[in-house]
């Protein structure tokens, strides 16, 4: 399949590597495809492209590159979806990335509301945890992190 895409032009993706949303992300209502796109120039930063829309990505990242001590409880993240019988090395944990334009000293990430993505069943949800310990605006690049 032939992705377009405002920031790469067209990429070629193989169907299997389409990841369905379980519910839509949060302010994009019925955006439900995407595709993870590992770039070398913005590696270690990845690209959640959505499939069907070339203007909406989002920026992802593996929070523990930058937050040794971030957990996510798998098991009551999943509760309510068809995964609670998945082994916890099929599900990819992403925060979702937010760049300040021109200052990426001022990058922040979302540790409150990750990206779950099953690599099995190639499926995703976003989990907003309400009480959770971390904040929706960690800053990346922090002296304090661990």
């Amino acid at each position: 399949m032939i992705i377009e895409n405002t920031r790469f032009g067209s990429i070629e993706i193989g169907d299997e590597k389409i990841i369905t949303m379980i519910r839509s992300l949060p302010g994009f209502p019925g955006k439900k495809r995407f595709v993870i796109l590992d770039r070398k120039e913005s590696h270690p930063f990845l690209w959640y492209q959505c499939v069907d829309d070339p203007a909406l990505a989002l920026v992802l990242l593996n929070p523990n590159l930058f937050k040794s001590d971030y957990a996510v409880d798998l098991k009551a993240a999943v509760s309510g979806i068809p995964w609670d019988d998945e082994a916890e090395e099929d599900i990819a944990v992403f925060v979702v990335v937010n760049a300040s334009s021109g200052k990426p000293e001022k990058m922040t990430a979302n540790l409150m509301a990750p990206i779950l993505v099953n690599t099995k069943r190639f499926e995703a949800a976003q989990m907003i945890f309400q009480n959770s310990p971390y904040p929706h605006n960690f800053p990346i690049f922090s002296a304090d992190n661990k």
